[in-house]
């Protein structure tokens, strides 16, 4: 019988560890606590240590990134746009003449948003676009000219060859020392702007051909006659292909221009 009593006094150690992990269910569904039984069970046994609050704010930093590649307003807004989708949380605001982006967010996020800038701010690819105009008189080849541009991918280039030719367009009260003049520019104005990719390239084509004409201007005596040819298109180009992109008829002759471009990439 005695014992009997002692056993019956003894408080096991299984019974223990039974009855702390019971009161720490207890205490986190009490709490609302979202908590996987394993981690209370650690935090129990003294394993783990105690959760951070939730509500403590977390450190920002703010820093100025500063772009050296962007040429135009809209590459700036791209790289902007593409930082506030991936890091909505953080606070960016894009610097026109700085050329720059400042950021407002945690050091993790500016260290993302540095290595996106290092990705897309890159110099972009330099096209040497060489124009051949060939003279052709009755279909017959007289003599071509080449004219060499250069176009950085997305952005427009102009070229202009030719004269300037005052046109009176009026006087005032009829006084010779009041007259009002401009100018129209005479020759070859070729506008061009070179997209896609160098596995694909777009090429938005402008090619204009003015003279003067022999005869007058019917309005005007003193003004000049103008002849005029327009070739404007958008075609596909490959790189270090020549592509015919059409002819112009100068009105009035036999005589017609065929335009061909070849693009090449320089860097």
């Amino acid at each position: 019988m005695p014992l009997n009593r002692k056993r019956a006094g003894r408080v096991s150690s299984a019974g223990v560890v039974a009855v702390v992990l019971a009161s720490a269910f207890t205490l986190a569904a009490a709490a609302g606590a979202q908590t996987k039984p394993d981690e209370i069970k650690q935090e129990a046994a003294g394993l783990v240590h105690t959760r951070p609050n939730p509500q403590e704010p977390v450190p920002q930093s703010v820093e100025t990134i500063f772009l050296t590649n962007v040429a135009q307003q809209n590459d700036l807004n791209d790289i902007q746009t593409d930082l506030r989708n991936v890091l909505p949380e953080s606070k960016i605001y894009g610097v026109a003449s700085q050329n720059a982006i400042t950021l407002e967010g945690t050091p993790e996020n500016l260290e993302v948003a540095k290595k996106l800038v290092a990705d897309l701010d890159r110099p972009k690819p330099l096209y040497r676009l060489t124009y051949t105009i060939t003279d052709l008189d009755g279909g017959k080849r007289t003599g071509s000219q080449n004219f060499v541009v250069l176009a950085l991918l997305g952005q427009r280039t102009i070229f202009k060859e030719g004269n300037r030719v005052p046109i009176v367009v009026g006087t005032v009260d009829n006084q010779p020392q009041n007259t009002e003049v401009q100018y129209q520019d005479v020759g070859l104005l070729i506008d061009a702007t070179v997209e896609g990719s160098p596995d694909g390239l777009t090429l938005r084509n402008k090619v204009e051909q003015t003279s003067l004409a022999a005869d007058k201007s019917a309005t005007a005596a003193q003004d000049p006659a103008i002849h005029q040819t327009v070739l404007d298109e958008t075609a596909a180009l490959a790189p270090g292909k020549p592509l015919v992109l059409g002819s112009l008829d100068i009105p009035g002759t036999t005589q017609s221009q065929q335009v061909q471009v070849t693009a090449e990439l320089v860097h």
